[in-house]
């Protein structure tokens, strides 16, 4: 039986809030497996966007053990986390973080320099770009395309060094309910196209509804549907 791909075993995170302490994380299990999509459903405050950061190593852990594609984090130093999200983690987020002077084809191609990566697109990538209908927008400005087709290139950006695991975080959070389902519907074909690894943070149902199996976040910790 192989590993799974994200590994969680009693993850805490504490917060000093002034003279309170803020226990955002309370002993998380989980383990989501190689190629699944898995939807983390909760409201503001629940602790699912500290999940996101614990996970994508933009934050330390205060303790617990969190294991990403057979690394340890508590093990990694900074350069070490740094690595992980050049290498083996890409992000999606609310806000599409697109640069406006750029051309979508340069916004993508920053992702490829900052992890040191040269030449010209492959096919696999290639074929993803006509899946996200941008193939034929990479000399455009972001602000040519909709909110739709700005999510469309964050998710190339965040997928173009293949990495082992996609985090996104309210990926539909600033879209309308038709680009929400468009974008969705992107998400789940990747997932099931190229056997990607998804883990989506949301405060909606609708778009957990996308993903293969949900877990619900309250208080720090996570219930199962």
């Amino acid at each position: 039986m192989t590993e799974p791909i994200i590994g969680i075993r009693d993850l805490r995170k504490t917060f000093r809030s002034g003279e309170v302490d803020v226990h955002a994380l309370r002993g998380v299990d989980l383990a989501v497996e190689r190629g699944e999509f898995l939807a983390v459903v909760g409201p503001s405050g629940s602790g699912k966007s500290t999940l996101f950061h614990i996970l994508g190593g933009l934050t330390p852990p205060t303790s617990g053990t969190v294991l990403i594609d057979g690394q340890d984090l508590m093990k990694m130093s900074d350069s070490d986390r740094t690595r992980l999200r050049k290498t083996s983690v890409g992000f999606v987020f609310q806000k599409y973080n697109l640069l406006p002077t750029l051309t979508v084809g340069d916004n993508i191609e920053i992702a490829r320099d900052i992890a040191h990566r040269k030449g010209p697109f492959d096919q696999q990538f290639r074929e993803v770009l006509d899946v996200l209908g941008i193939a034929n927008k990479l000399d455009r400005k972001p602000r040519q395309l909709s909110g739709g087709e700005q999510q469309r290139v964050a998710i190339a950006r965040s997928i173009v060094n293949h990495p082992a695991i996609l985090l996104a975080d309210e990926p539909t959070g600033n879209l309308d309910t038709e680009n929400s389902t468009a974008v969705l519907d992107l998400l789940r074909d990747l997932n099931r196209r190229l056997g990607q690894t998804i883990l989506m943070i949301t405060h909606n149902p609708e778009a957990a509804a996308f993903a293969d199996r949900i877990v619900h976040m309250r208080d720090g910790q996570l219930h199962a549907s």
